[in-house]
């Protein structure tokens, strides 16, 4: 695994930085914006990488601090939200700003990173509260009536409210509403 590149910022196209290390190994990486715009070409970088493998491809992700690093890591932990989506988030958010999100529970903050849709929003500040270790209030978020009902239906079948959410995110999103219910006793 690679998790710490130092080198020169040789090239840059678009939001990918061509790194050159002092071996004259040259890695191509993902870097936000944010940092693209603090380093000049040729200027001295020094980024912690996550390596996305894939069966048809090795991408490499760059990251400013220990914390961005983090971040993304978690949100790859939320069924549904792969390193690009991830990598968009923090691209378009700052750390702060995704932070709140989660702790405010706040869905439209999240949902204004470009193809990430409220549903997914609300998955990940679902299965993130938990880990951050915040308090929950379903109240903020955006769920259709049939997701309310699967939720409603799982604490009076004598889930807590915690275990009710956390099967909640995992339920695939095509099952029609008994199907939901089904897979949620089955795969709890």
């Amino acid at each position: 695994m690679i998790g710490k590149i130092k080198g020169k910022l040789a090239e840059i196209d678009g939001n990918i930085g061509l790194i050159e290390t002092g071996s004259g190994v040259f890695y191509q990486v993902y870097l936000p914006p944010r940092l693209l715009k603090s380093f000049a070409l040729n200027s001295s970088i020094n980024i912690y990488t996550y390596l996305e493998v894939k069966e048809d491809a090795l991408n490499l992700y760059g990251f400013s601090t220990k914390e961005e690093y983090q971040i993304f890591k978690n949100l790859l932990t939320v069924s549904g939200v792969g390193a690009k989506t991830a990598f968009s988030i923090i691209s378009f958010l700052t750390i702060k700003e995704i932070i709140d999100a989660i702790n405010q529970n706040n869905v439209e903050a999240l949902a204004i990173v470009p193809r990430l849709g409220k549903k997914t929003a609300a998955k990940i500040i679902i299965e993130l509260s938990q880990k951050l270790k915040k308090d929950f209030n379903f109240a903020n978020l955006y769920f259709s009536e049939e997701d309310k009902t699967v939720i409603d239906t799982l604490i009076t079948l004598g889930y807590k409210a915690s275990e009710a959410k956390k099967i909640f995110a995992k339920i695939p999103k095509s099952l029609s509403l008994e199907q939901k219910i089904k897979w949620a006793l089955k795969n709890k």
